[in-house]
This record gives structure tokens, C-alpha cells and sequence, in this order.
């Protein structure tokens, strides 16, 4: 996809109705989407990096499934465009999964965007799944430091527009960002990453994966890569 064709895309991601997702009074089946590059790559690195993806997936503390497959990625890192990068690939760890998990954790923005639909919106609405980004910083949306307290958590806006929120998702420890992705608002995304951290700074779903995706790499030596992984 040319750079264009996605800017238009993401309009139209942001623009789409649809039906907001909650959860429905149990914990729902959550998965963890993650992608790293290669090892020593400074700057923005480029088209065809090798790239490693794993996708975990929870119900509460249940660990239901997990994947994980290496390719390239397909793009250098441009703000507002990691699609290009990174989405081919964790699109693929998600679809390898041997069940489809209820909704996605991705570490990328969501509405907060400079088009409404970052990469952890896109992946959602591409494999037809809600979608909850989570991050260590906004992109382009503002929001002030929660409480010092585990849980405190303050609105993330953008031109007035709630996008998100910044979470102490552990005491003492950097505040994450929490996106409304595909279909999940704000509040229902919050929700969702509290129920995860348990005590932690990054939700489990996404913990696990982060570490599969690392293990993957390291196993392989950070080089080259391509086709499906263990």
C-alpha cells in the first residue's frame, strides 16, 4: 500500500459507523499482539527488515493461545504510518492464532491520530476484531499526569475530543497510555487494560507477547527471517 492509499484508508477508518464493544460480565478472551525488528537497527530502518510478531491471548489469568511467526516488515518507521511497518505482520500472528480472541491489544495509538485511526484502530477493523491501543506516550494527543496512585487515570484529548487515557497502571512507575481503538470506546478501553496489569506496567496480554516475539528473535539470532515461526 502506497503511503497515499493508506492516508485515505485511515480517513475512511476514522469516518466508519459501527456498533461500540463492551465486555459482557466475564473476563473476556484478550490477546496480546507484539512486533520487534532486528536487533542494532538505528534510525527508521527500512523496507524489508526482518520483523518477529507473537500474539498471547487470556481470559483472567487463563493463558488460552499463543503464536508467534516471523517476516518482514515493510516500511521504515514513519509517525502516523506504522501501518506500513509493522501491520502485514502482526496481522498475520493474529490470524495464525488457533482461536480468535473477543478483542486486541496492540502496542500502538488508536484515535489518537493526525487522521483519527493509528495502527491499533486499523488492525482492528482489518481482522474484524475491537481493538484497544496501549503505548508509553500520546502521538499527538495531550493529556496531564495522573495520581501518584495505581489506577489514577486522566483523560487524553485531542481538539476537545476524548481519545483516550493516560493510566498509573502500577504506583511509582510512568503512567501508559490507554487508545480507543476499532469500536471500543474510551472508557470501555480503560476498563479493559485495568482489569490486565495486575500490578504490572504492561497489561498481560501484551507482556506475553512482547516476550514471545523477543524469545523468537533471540532464538534465531536477530538475523534474517521469513516464513512462519513456532
Amino acid at each position: 500500500m502506497s503511503v497515499s492509499a493508506l492516508i485515505e484508508l485511515q480517513r475512511e477508518l476514522a469516518a466508519a459507523p459501527g456498533v461500540p464493544w463492551r465486555p459482557e460480565g466475564r473476563p473476556p478472551a484478550v490477546a496480546g499482539v507484539f512486533v520487534v525488528g532486528p536487533r542494532g537497527v538505528g534510525g527508521t530502518g527500512r523496507a524489508g527488515d526482518p520483523g518477529w510478531a507473537a500474539a498471547a491471548v487470556l481470559a483472567g489469568p487463563r493463558l488460552l493461545a499463543t503464536v508467534a511467526v516471523r517476516g518482514r516488515l515493510g516500511a521504515p518507521y514513519a509517525p502516523g504510518l506504522l501501518a506500513l511497518r509493522e501491520g502485514p505482520l502482526l496481522e498475520r500472528a493474529l490470524r495464525a492464532l488457533p482461536r480468535a480472541p473477543e478483542v486486541v491489544l496492540v502496542d500502538a495509538t488508536g484515535r489518537d491520530h493526525p487522521r483519527r485511526a493509528g495502527l491499533a484502530l486499523h488492525l482492528g477493523a482489518a481482522v474484524g476484531l475491537p481493538s484497544v491501543g496501549v503505548t508509553d506516550r500520546p502521538l499527538v494527543a495531550t493529556a496531564p499526569d495522573p495520581g501518584p496512585e495505581a489506577g489514577a487515570a486522566t483523560e487524553l484529548r485531542l481538539d476537545g475530543e476524548l481519545v483516550g487515557y493516560r493510566l498509573r497502571a502500577r504506583a511509582g512507575a510512568r503512567p501508559i497510555v490507554v487508545h480507543a481503538g476499532w469500536r471500543v470506546s474510551p472508557q470501555v478501553a480503560l476498563e479493559v487494560v485495568r482489569d490486565l496489569v495486575r500490578g504490572a506496567r504492561t497489561p498481560e496480554p501484551l507482556r506475553q507477547a512482547r516476550h514471545l516475539a523477543r524469545t523468537l528473535r533471540a532464538r534465531e539470532g536477530g538475523g534474517d527471517g521469513d516464513g512462519p515461526g513456532p
